[in-house]
């Protein structure tokens, strides 16, 4: 028996105006996991698309041979009807429906009449939720569950029809540490079964420790695979494949010259918008002209609501407490007066809320400040393109024309746009909530210069950051925050992961 459970040769993909794949090559052998990487945009999971159907045969050049037989998928029913499963990184899953009417969707467990058999349904989900180490009951609605049992619902559907190739794009880039590394145990698991992964990811951490191959891919060519288990293939290494060079640092150097004080919150409590308890209990904190003040908390800390309440109380009620830029009292009672009051704040969650992805960037950069392109009522169209064109080119988005839709660019060129957004209303305070958070190293170094060129104008930035390691490389002053209070403030030069976390678990330890 052949030894590649999967090859792909030559594999071209053109979209009108841009080459996503050219020429690529890719192999997997059975029983490993497979790891892809590479910048964002560079076809990643385009080649997964078209190997699972979702872009069907003829509409790219190429071969792919499957368990040692060429084939041709014109469909996802196709390419999982002989074994091969793509989860992609925004669940395919009904939050309203159970867990085991999600495992079962469009393949039913049928008894007598063609009725479905709800008891054998229950049952065999039963086996596919322990299969996969989850201890829910099947008849849960999955829209109870948090994302990383989510990420193991459709796991288990996987195993439902019987896969033998399971591809995951970008399966922890949601996940808190303790439901990546479940879910990591289960790909080590899943491999041990005989069950081929492939696997797309950014965190390159993860896939050193899990993977046996890494292949890298950079602007929609192949340029290497790796042995992970031959030694001497290191993070930077990978980095080096995926963007042409050597990242001399993670993080750009910037000299810190903080200004006067532009943003001071006092004494801020918000309470939960239906339950009777605190999210953040009397918050104080400052940011300064030219200056990168970083928050840090664990999840549920109320870093978030923190920043939305501010945010013109786009969260909470019954909130209280001050707000000054540069010494003026505000009251924003909504986004609007938030933003004329010169805040503004890129959510952590741009496809949601952050962007309208059927639309162009040029609609989406001036989404937020029309009232600066209308002349009585009317937006002056060559002004927006002028203005969206401007932003394409000093942001370096990734694109052809400002005309292009904004939920086909990658990850990182889409958080340029929601940048560019906010940039255009001209913020005192711009409020970044996970700002790299599901982009590759490239882009985050792309971000983090930005981050630099802002401050250097002078305006004061707030970031929150989950990753700790991007705190301490692109702040001054750190916040820690511990259930809604802030238990402590560091300059970065004294701070390390040790003592922050020891602040960012101070509430928990006080309140244990």
């Amino acid at each position: 028996m052949d030894d590649h459970i999967l090859e792909m040769r030559s594999i071209t993909k053109t979209f009108p105006g841009v080459k996503a794949l050219s020429d690529v090559n890719l192999q997997v052998r059975r029983g490993e996991i497979h790891a892809i990487c590479g910048e964002n945009g560079a076809g990643k999971s385009t080649l997964m698309k078209v190997l699972s159907g979702v872009y069907p045969a003829g509409s790219y050049d190429g071969e792919i041979v499957y368990d040692g037989q060429p084939v041709r998928f014109n469909g996802i029913r196709d390419s999982e009807h002989v074994g091969i499963v793509i989860i992609h990184q925004e669940l395919a899953l009904v939050p309203y429906l159970s867990i085991a009417e999600n495992i079962f969707l469009g393949n039913e467990r049928r008894g007598r009449g063609g009725l479905i058999d709800w008891n054998k349904a229950n049952a065999e989900a039963a086996e596919l939720l322990r299969s996969v180490g989850l201890e829910e009951y099947p008849v849960t609605p999955v829209g109870q569950l948090g994302v990383g049992k989510q990420q193991l619902v459709e796991i288990a559907k996987a195993l439902s029809k019987d896969v033998k190739l399971l591809i995951l794009d970008e399966p922890t880039a949601a996940l808190n540490d303790n439901d990546s590394a479940h879910l990591l145990d289960l790909l080590r698991r899943l491999r041990e079964r005989g069950i081929t992964c492939i696997m797309i990811s950014h965190k390159l951490n993860e896939i050193t420790a899990v993977s046996d191959n890494v292949t890298v891919i950079r602007d929609g060519r192949t340029v290497e695979t790796l042995n992970l288990h031959a030694g001497e293939v290191t993070q930077e290494r990978i980095i080096r494949g995926m963007v042409g060079r050597d990242l001399e640092s993670y993080y750009p150097e910037r000299e810190s010259h903080p200004g006067e004080e532009v943003l001071r919150v006092e004494d801020w409590t918000v309470w939960h918008p239906t339950q009777d308890r605190k999210i953040v209990d009397g918050a104080n904190f400052t940011v300064r002209a030219g200056e990168v003040v970083g928050i840090a908390g664990l999840m549920g800390a109320g870093r978030t609501e923190l920043a939305m309440s501010i945010f013109g109380r786009a969260y909470g009620r019954n909130i209280t407490g001050r707000m000054f830029v540069h010494g003026k009292e505000i009251r924003p009672r909504n986004v609007s007066e938030a933003i004329d009051a010169g805040i503004a704040y890129a959510t952590e969650d741009r496809k949601h809320y952050g962007l309208n992805l059927i639309e162009d960037i040029r609609r989406n950069v001036s989404a937020a400040a029309l009232g600066k392109l209308a002349t009585r009522g009317f937006v002056n169209g060559n002004e927006e393109i002028k203005v969206a064109e401007g932003y394409r080119k000093s942001m370096n988005v990734k694109a052809p024309s400002v005309t292009s839709i904004v939920g086909k660019l990658s990850g990182g060129n889409q958080q340029k746009v929601v940048l560019s957004k906010w940039l255009y209303t001209d913020p005192e305070v711009l409020i970044l909530d996970e700002p790299t958070r599901g982009i590759d190293v490239g882009a985050k170094y792309e971000i983090y210069t930005i981050i630099n060129r802002l401050v250097a104008d002078g305006k004061a930035v707030l970031v929150i950051s989950s990753e700790l390691p991007e705190l301490l490389g692109i702040c001054d002053r750190i916040y820690t925050l511990s259930a809604g209070r802030i238990t402590g403030e560091m300059p970065v030069g004294q701070a390390t992961q040790e003592n922050l976390m020891e602040l960012m678990t101070k509430e928990k330890e006080l309140a244990a």
